[in-house]
């Protein structure tokens, strides 16, 4: 039986009648709505609802977007995201529609159901070893994106995911950066492999092990003027979203803000050396096995949900982004 979540009219942003596309808030809605659809397109395939038992397609068609085409995991055949199209209106002037996609590629997270659940684990831990790249899944979404940006253009382009999906977007997002394609990006609730140091409430405690952290991620057999793997990706800007109740993702308020402080005490070097490696991936390195911290990027738009949440559900949840009257942080850091 599906949820009250899974339903479009009585979850879903009904509020959003009129979309202005250079609304920081109606762009994340919409981005978050889209993600949502992947979500219950997978529940619509696993319950076996066609036609119009389907839930899936109020999602998107809401907002005059068009399912152009699943994408699906070539292992256990569950769909992990889908290309939308955006078909406004024709009545809609050009004006009105300044900074619209026109397609957006969207991946969901970990489904908790016995037809998906064993293959999204096995990706999350993929994830936290820092070989998501190694994936057929991540293979897919590169190569899906790679085949729209060059029909169309990357700026016609938007990628959006939430949880494991927001890492497969980010991972894709990277892999497009590095060849000068920045496909603007929204990640919701993207995972940040590390301690929960965000979660300690002693700031001298916690900027204390974030030095130690950052002095002990340093390569000292490079020069730091050779080692600078972010410049490609510096320009790219991802627009991400966490909630600091959510030890998942909250890690990347400090990650950002650590930086930060690190300039203002004279550190600066030693970080930018930091902000690129993480204690996995050197472990890895250093046993002479491939690895890629996909978590780890130069520059963002963070949006910190601040809005009072009841619980880790609620604040690790896709629904969150689109509910009205929230109260938000926005912070833009370049590299």
């Amino acid at each position: 039986m599906a949820s009250e979540r899974e339903y479009f009219d009585l979850s879903g942003p009904l509020h959003l009648t009129f979309v202005d596309w250079g609304n920081a808030y109606h762009r994340q809605s919409v981005a978050a709505s889209l993600v949502q659809g992947v979500y219950i397109l997978e529940r619509d395939r696993q319950e076996r609802r066609v036609g119009p038992n389907a839930l899936a397609p109020p999602w998107w068609t809401f907002f005059h977007f068009q399912l152009f085409r699943p994408l699906i995991d070539d292992v256990d055949s569950t769909i992990f995201g889908a290309i939308y199209e955006f078909k406004p209106p024709s009545s809609k002037c050009n004006d009105m529609l300044d900074r619209s996609p026109r397609y957006v590629i969207a991946f969901r997270g970990t489904l908790t159901k016995v037809d998906s659940v064993s293959r999204d684990i096995e990706l999350d831990i993929q994830f936290v070893r820092n070989g998501l790249h190694q994936t057929s899944r991540s293979e897919i979404a590169i190569q899906a994106a790679r085949n729209m940006v060059a029909a169309v253009g990357d700026s016609n382009i938007w990628l959006a995911g939430h949880s494991l999906g927001s890492a497969m977007a980010l991972l894709t997002g990277k892999r497009m950066a590095k060849h000068g394609m920045f496909v603007e990006s929204f990640l919701f609730n993207p995972p940040f492999v590390s301690a929960p140091i965000e979660r300690i409430k002693d700031k001298n405690v916690k900027l204390g092990l974030r030095i130690a952290g950052s002095v002990a991620k340093q390569k000292k057999d490079v020069p730091l003027d050779e080692l600078d793997p972010f410049t490609a990706l510096s320009a790219w800007v991802p627009c991400l979203f966490v909630n600091p109740s959510d030890h998942i993702c909250s890690e990347y308020i400090g990650y950002f803000e650590h930086r930060k402080k690190m300039e203002e005490i004279g550190a600066g070097a030693i970080e930018r050396l930091a902000t690129q490696n993480s204690i996995g991936g050197l472990l890895m390195s250093a046993f002479g096995k491939e690895s890629e911290a996909v978590h780890l990027i130069p520059s963002a738009s963070l949006t910190v949900n601040v809005s009072p949440c009841r619980d880790f559900r609620e604040a690790h949840g896709i629904h969150q982004w689109w509910r009205p009257h929230l109260q938000l942080e926005q912070k833009l850091y370049r590299y």
